[in-house]
């Protein structure tokens, strides 16, 4: 029945199951981005420099030129084309004499260049090429300054942000959960011994902390993961420390104790499914703290390295183009940081009413 009760009062809070909901979005976007992202090469790093920091919605025309060798169709939808075909941007084509020339985007002279025919059918002709391989497309947020489809690095970047988040909370909840219970319920040295360690960790400040280990581990996608979790994992530990000591003090646990139950068994038995929802609600809060760390990483160049796509990364590449007129190329990527942390803000806000987890 608690468990119906909490979620009956969970789907009472609309701003809770918007956030949720909110997640789970952005979850199957993260999961499923190469399916629908415009750029399906890996990590979306198709570069145009002829079409960079175009603005939202620009058009154009491409000739599509195939790259005969093909990619595993399981891999290509979750991990991108190994061997994309060839975008290349023009403005218009002519054939001649069965050769095929086109005028690359953004010139302005009468400039034209081959098309490489052998890369297509052996009986191609310019009809075919025309129906099928010469198309137009849409940047619906416009490109980057490398001419990258932005729409397609915010969807692939979803995957570094949400997989931080998960990694972080995991290694947080195995280290703390480990040592919060040890310290709450054998106390005296062994809690005063925990205590300093986390007292230690906690008076320096966490994003000093996660460059260390950052720089201590190397640059890249796992260290920072890592890095991350090290950090978050005294919060943990305090919380569940002082549940422990409050639910030990309990008539059932002491009689537990009597009766000659190992400690182990008290412990993941009888006083850790309590802790559970309390658990849930601060990995919640760690979960958005995850990101932002990241995401900060990121801006300071020790996080995620290029070309993988990062949020934060993003931020860093085009911060200077808020003062060049085309503020939305880090406005976007902003945007999607703060409406991802807040939707966990508020889901663990939602939660810790649903589960009545005592501050």
């Amino acid at each position: 029945m608690t468990i119906i009760n909490s979620f009956q009062r969970f789907n009472k809070d609309i701003l809770g199951v918007l956030s949720l909901s909110y997640i789970i979005l952005i979850a199957l976007m993260s999961i499923f981005a190469y399916i629908i992202s415009p750029d399906k090469s890996i990590n979306s790093n198709m570069m145009q420099l002829s079409i960079h920091s175009q603005s939202p919605l620009f058009k154009l025309k491409v000739i599509s030129v195939p790259n005969k060798i093909k990619s595993d169709k399981l891999s290509k939808w979750f991990f991108g084309k190994k061997n994309i075909d060839e975008e290349i941007p023009i403005i218009k084509t002519k054939w001649k004499e069965g050769v095929l020339y086109f005028q690359p985007f953004g010139r302005v002279d009468d400039f034209y260049q081959k098309v490489p025919l052998e890369r297509f059918n052996k009986e191609i002709t310019y009809s075919m090429i025309e129906k099928e391989y010469i198309k137009n497309k849409i940047y619906w947020l416009g490109t980057d300054k490398y001419g990258r489809d932005l729409l397609s690095r915010i969807l692939i970047g979803s995957r570094v942000s949400l997989s931080i988040g998960l990694v972080a909370v995991f290694i947080s909840l195995i280290i703390g959960v480990f040592f919060g219970l040890i310290s709450g319920y054998f106390g005296g040295i062994v809690d005063k011994i925990i205590m300093w360690l986390i007292n230690v960790i906690w008076s320096i400040p966490t994003l000093l902390m996660v460059i260390g280990i950052s720089l201590a581990l190397g640059k890249g996608f796992w260290q920072v993961f890592i890095a991350v979790g090290m950090t978050m994992w005294v919060e943990v530990a305090r919380i569940v420390r002082g549940q422990v000591i409050s639910i030990k003090e309990k008539t059932y646990i002491k009689a537990a104790i009597s009766l000659g139950f190992s400690n182990s068994r008290i412990l993941l038995i009888h006083i850790f499914p309590l802790i559970i929802p309390s658990l849930i609600v601060v990995s919640s809060a760690n979960f958005a703290s995850a990101i932002l760390i990241e995401s900060g990483l990121s801006f300071l160049g020790i996080g995620t390295q290029p070309p993988v796509p990062s949020w934060g990364g993003m931020i860093k590449d085009h911060f200077r183009y808020i003062l060049l007129g085309k503020p939305y190329l880090a406005i976007v990527p902003g945007i999607a940081i703060m409406t991802l942390v807040l939707s966990f803000m508020t889901l663990g806000n939602s939660l810790r009413d649903a589960l009545d987890v005592k501050n």
